[in-house]
């Protein structure tokens, strides 16, 4: 199966969970901003959540398809149409050889994500197919698409039940004002205790400079102790730094490896898919938690995983369904067994 890239949108780029093995080199991680909207339309496909999607930002795109197929788009609110006939978000649509996707601009949230059965095939860069922009590797010739582009798709599953969606209560809630959860460290001891306070009774406004690098807020100054600098040390995406004039950034997923900027906490990794969906002028408050909160979120994610992966094991005419076990779900279909990723390494 191919796509056709008839209209490219704002950004799109092909990605999936990322490079994690090559951080020590300095190879940021990359992949899906929102791992929530892209592991839950990659699973309405009948997919592992290692499968490459298209993830757009802000304006969508248009896209042809030359064989059939079922696809998913689950993110932001947008409006989607199939040749020309409205669609929903976060259900699975089965798909002809030349069918036209149209998926508007987002009017609630940043971004949506094309997921399609068997997975964008684009060559692995590093032991990903995410594109990295500002190095220009992986995905589709390491850049955002472009009109004309033709992409592969890789070998589906065989699905021959009616195509299903997300149940309401498990799709993300998207907002303009945000409640998001952060653990205190690893430099808190760097910020006076106005400043944690400051932190945490305060709204903050994403700015005009957010990208996939990270997120500029703007709103009341953090104060340090001795200054904003630190010798540089490991970064990951969730930290929140703070530069000498007080106001936050929060780190995203092509952040660098390492920064030197004190940072007073950490977005937990189930909210910051949240965040990845605010737009420039949205509302930002930052809660305190525990490791066993952050925890326990994880845990209740997975499960929201595990609920529409046995729907689609259904959707997939499986002769037997086993419980789930470890990371994957197995489905033996007319015979053989296939693993439905459901879990990752927390």
């Amino acid at each position: 199966m191919m796509i056709l890239v008839l209209q490219p949108g704002l950004y799109t780029t092909v990605q999936d969970e990322g490079r994690n093995k090559y951080l020590a080199y300095g190879m940021p991680r990359a992949g899906v901003m929102d791992r929530y909207s892209a592991r839950m339309a990659n699973l309405l496909c009948g997919n592992p959540f290692s499968a490459a999607v298209l993830e757009m930002t802000l304006a969508g795109g248009t896209f042809k398809f030359e064989q059939a197929g079922r696809i998913a788009i689950c993110g932001a609110e947008a409006a989607l149409k199939l040749n020309e006939k409205n669609i929903q978000t976060w259900a699975a649509v089965d798909v002809s050889a030349g069918d036209v996707l149209e998926v508007g601009a987002a009017t609630l949230g940043c971004r949506n994500y094309l997921a399609i059965s068997g997975g964008i095939d684009v060559p692995v860069v590093m032991g990903s197919r995410s594109t990295y922009g500002r190095a220009g590797i992986g995905g589709f010739e390491g850049r955002p698409l472009k009109a004309g582009d033709r992409l592969s798709i890789g070998q589906a599953l065989p699905m021959t039940a009616a195509p299903i969606g997300v149940p309401p209560e498990l799709i993300s809630s998207i907002c303009s004002e945000l409640s998001v959860r952060v653990i205190l460290g690893p430099q808190e001891d760097l910020f006076t205790d106005q400043g944690i306070e400051t932190l945490l009774n305060s709204c903050y406004t994403v700015s005009n400079d957010v990208d996939r690098m990270g997120y500029r807020l703007e709103g009341p100054p953090i104060t340090h102790v001795h200054g904003a600098d630190i010798i540089s040390d490991a970064l990951a995406p969730g930290a929140i730094q703070v530069p000498g004039n007080g106001n936050p950034i929060v780190m995203m997923v092509d952040c660098g490896t390492t920064g030197g900027y004190a940072k007073i906490a950490t977005v937990i990794s189930s909210d910051l898919a949240k965040l990845a969906q605010a737009q420039p002028q949205d509302r930002i408050r930052f809660v305190q938690c525990t490791d066993l909160d952050a925890i326990q979120a994880y845990r209740e994610e997975m499960d929201c995983y595990r609920k529409v992966a046995e729907n689609v094991a259904k959707g997939l005419s499986a002769k037997e369904i086993q419980a789930p076990k470890g990371r994957q779900m197995q489905l033996k279909i007319e015979g053989k067994i296939y693993n439905v990723e459901i879990e990752e390494v927390l």
